[in-house]
Parts: structure tokens; C-alpha cells; sequence
């Protein structure tokens, strides 16, 4: 342990350096960085007790953009997402590597008071510190905002929850399916024939991250404008309401249910080899020009059943079916340039493994590569959000759980000795 601890130390600052072959991404960040452009959150700490992926695409996307996240794990088991699926790669699995770059992991074991005492630490000098816990768990375990402003007054606490502190479910725990059905949106489909289900993928974990990362960076910036700290909360709950803030304020205000998946000129509809998404708005005449791109040998609008968005509303399933008997005739390909000639927002329906192939998703520059010391080769998503001068930048791999002990406390005032007998206790693993 103390080789490891001497290595450091004469190694300096030089361990916080990028990993060695680590591609930055996408490819002009690169000189941005050497033109000496500072990213936009250049010397801003954040410690970081997220885990599976709410949390986690916060912080990794404030990472993407200079934030220096020291990522606070349990020792052994670590993020949740560590260990979601079966893989030959172990804990350091796709599903980690996808939102947990440009972080720092220090394993500490939190139930003790000597790693209390770390943390505190740590957080002493912190600008954020981040959590995704049940509410009340960094109240219990000591790091509450109360008690952390007054060692640091200028912290912001940002607290991603399912339903809040509050309320007749703030004890229950949040996850993205619990807040779909909770929340109004898995109810709503496409027909009440169409039984409610799952949407499988995380869009509420994703937006509530989103959400916490933008009232961190609203508190970052009140903080440099009045010198205030402050603590931010946001629910999986409030999220997935506002998320639905035209359906809410047409229900609170006329009592009416707006499905945009229920409208009569729009659907998904099975080809010979797939199937297209059609939507039929937004245009002048819209069925109309239906007819037309289908080839049928009249002009639906002309019929009294379909002669406007009323009856066409209460006529849906029939009109639909001659859409659905029609473009099951020919390919996606066909269809889709039939639609497109008349003027119509269509889309062929990709498989992921489509979409990571597309020409588009390489135009953007989403993919990008990086180099773990023990998996190879990293494939993964860019950061979405274009800056010219500043780009987002790929400066570390998803670390190895505990990987970053050493090097975080010694930039932390932590002399060797101190190290070697935390590891002794276990505290640190």
C-alpha cells in the first residue's frame, strides 16, 4: 500500500492527469484545448454520491464540460450499475463506461466515523455536492445542507429524488417506470385498445438528470452573481408532470386529454420490410396529400366521414386501416419517398443498432472512443450539447471502483500515513 502511496507522491499532480490514450471527443475539442480555451466548468468540484443513472448522466455531462467529479462509491460493490447485468467485463461493464466518465472513484466505507470524517473533508472546499438517494439518506448519514453550509456556506446541495421531501409518497423510492405509471404518462397510448405498458427506455431518469444539472448550473451561476449557496431539488414525479406541461394546462383548463399518439392522420404502419412513422400535420391539407402519396384512387378529404379533424377523430380506426391495407403493399424505402414528394413528416422505424450505423449520428459526431486500462477500446455516446469554442472533451475513462483513492486524498490534504491507515481500517477498500 505505501509503494503505491510513495508512487504518488512523486508522481505530483501528474496522476490527475488523462488517462494515456484517452481520445478526447469530438475531434476538435482537441484544439480548443490547445488554444488554450478553459471549459466551462474549469476548477469547479463536485462530489458525487449518484449512482445508477439518474444521477450519473448529470454529472457525467457537468464532467463533459470541465467539472472535476469525485464519485463516491461503496467499497466493493460500488454504483449500482456496476452490477445491473451479467458481463465479462465485470464492474467495469458498458452500462457503467456510458455515464460515468471524466469521474473520480473513492470507495469509502460511509458507516464509519472515520470515513464520515473523509467525506467532510472532501466536501469542505466542495462547490456541489450531488445525490440521488431516497429523501432523508444525506440528512441520516450526516451531509444534509443544513449541516454542510455551515462548514461550507457557499455549497450548493443538489438532491435528485422520486417524489421530494414531502408528500404521501416521499418515503417511497423513485424509479422510472414507478414515475411513468404515477405520473399520467403510461396511461396515455396510442388507443384504449393498446394496453398500458413500460417505455423501455429510462426517459424519466434522463430528464430528471437534466433537470439537475440545470439547476445546479442555475445555482453555479447565482452563486457567482450574489455569493450564495443553496440547495436544488428535483423529482422523478415533478419531472414527468412537467415533461406533460401542454396535456396538463389543456386538462386544467378545458378537461380535456390531448394524446398527440392518438391523432387520426399520424401512426406507425408495418411495410414489406419494416415499418414507417407518418405524421400527418403541419402541412395544408395533410390528408389530402395523404391520398395522394399512398396512390389511392380517391381523395379521402371528399368523403363525409373523413371531411375534418372531427370526424376523422371519430372515424380513426377506419381510416387508419386504409392507410395500414396501403403501406403494407411496398417497402419503407418506397414509402417514405412517396411521403417526403408530398411534403409529409415521415421517418422509417430504426433499430438502435440502425441508428448507431446512420451517416446522421456520425455527421453529428456521437459516437466517440476512448481507451479503459483494463477493457480496451470504449465506444459511447458524445455529449449532445454543441459549444463552438468550448466542445465537450473526453479527459478520463469511467474509473475502476476505488481507483482514485490516493491520488483524491492526497490533493486533499491527506498526508501518507494518514492513507495507509485508512486502508488499514478498511475505510478506504
Amino acid at each position: 500500500m505505501s509503494t503505491v502511496i510513495d508512487e504518488l507522491l512523486a508522481a505530483g499532480t501528474a496522476a490527475a492527469n488523462p488517462a494515456e490514450g484517452t481520445t478526447p471527443a469530438p475531434a476538435d475539442s482537441a484544439s480548443a484545448q490547445r488554444a488554450g480555451t478553459p471549459l466551462p466548468l474549469d476548477g469547479i468540484k463536485i462530489v458525487d454520491f449518484t449512482q445508477v443513472f439518474m444521477g450519473p448522466s448529470c454529472t457525467q455531462l457537468l464532467g463533459d464540460y470541465g467539472a472535476d467529479i469525485i464519485k463516491v462509491e461503496r467499497p466493493g460493490a460500488g454504483d449500482i450499475s456496476r452490477n445491473s447485468f451479467p458481463d465479462k467485463d465485470g464492474q467495469d461493464n458498458p452500462i457503467f463506461l456510458s455515464i460515468n466518465r471524466n469521474k473520480r472513484s473513492i470507495s469509502v466505507d460511509t458507516r464509519t466515523d472515520e470515513g464520515k470524517d473523509v467525506l467532510r473533508r472532501l466536501l469542505s472546499d466542495a462547490d456541489v455536492v450531488v445525490s440521488n438517494f431516497r429523501s432523508g439518506v444525506m440528512e441520516r448519514m450526516g451531509f444534509g445542507y443544513e449541516e454542510l453550509k455551515e462548514q461550507n456556506p457557499g455549497i450548493i446541495w443538489a438532491s435528485g429524488t422520486g417524489f421530494g421531501p414531502e408528500g404521501p409518497y416521499s418515503h417511497k423510492g423513485g424509479q422510472d417506470a414507478i414515475a411513468q405509471a404515477y405520473s399520467g404518462v403510461m396511461w396515455r397510448r396510442e388507443s384504449d385498445d393498446v394496453k398500458p405498458s413500460i417505455y423501455p427506455t429510462t426517459l424519466c431518469d434522463y430528464i430528471t438528470g437534466m433537470h439537475l444539472m440545470q439547476g445546479i448550473l442555475l445555482a453555479l451561476r447565482t452563486r457567482e452573481s450574489a455569493g450564495v449557496g443553496q440547495k436544488v431539488e428535483v423529482t422523478m414525479y415533478d419531472s414527468m408532470l412537467h415533461l406533460q406541461m401542454q396535456e396538463a394546462c389543456m386538462q386544467l383548463n378545458r378537461g380535456y386529454e390531448v394524446n398527440w399518439g392518438a391523432m387520426p392522420l399520424s401512426g406507425v404502419f408495418e411495410t414489406t420490410d419494416g415499418a414507417v412513422c407518418m405524421v400527418g400535420g403541419f402541412t395544408p391539407d395533410p390528408l389530402l396529400r395523404i391520398s395522394e402519396a399512398l396512390g389511392l384512387d380517391e381523395d379521402l378529404t371528399r368523403r363525409p366521414e373523413f371531411a375534418n379533424l372531427e370526424q376523422q377523430f371519430q372515424n380513426k380506426p377506419a381510416l387508419q386501416a386504409i392507410f395500414r391495407e396501403r403501406i403494407a403493399t411496398n417497402t419503407t424505402e418506397y414509402w417514405t419517398g412517396q411521403l417526403e414528394d408530398k411534403g409529409l413528416l415521415n421517418a422509417p422505424v430504426h433499430t438502435l443498432e440502425q441508428t448507431l450505423a446512420d451517416a446522421q449520428t456520425h455527421a453529428n459526431g456521437m459516437i466517440v472512443e476512448a481507451e479503459h486500462p483494463g477493457v480496451g477500446t470504449v465506444k459511447m455516446l458524445n455529449a449532445p450539447i454543441r459549444l463552438s469554442a468550448t466542445p465537450p472533451t473526453i479527459r478520463r475513462v469511467a474509473p475502476r471502483l476505488g481507483e482514485h483513492n490516493v491520488e483524491v486524498l492526497l490533493e486533499n490534504g491527506f498526508d501518507a500515513g494518514t492513507i495507509e491507515r485508512l486502508q488499514q481500517l478498511g475505510v478506504l477498500r
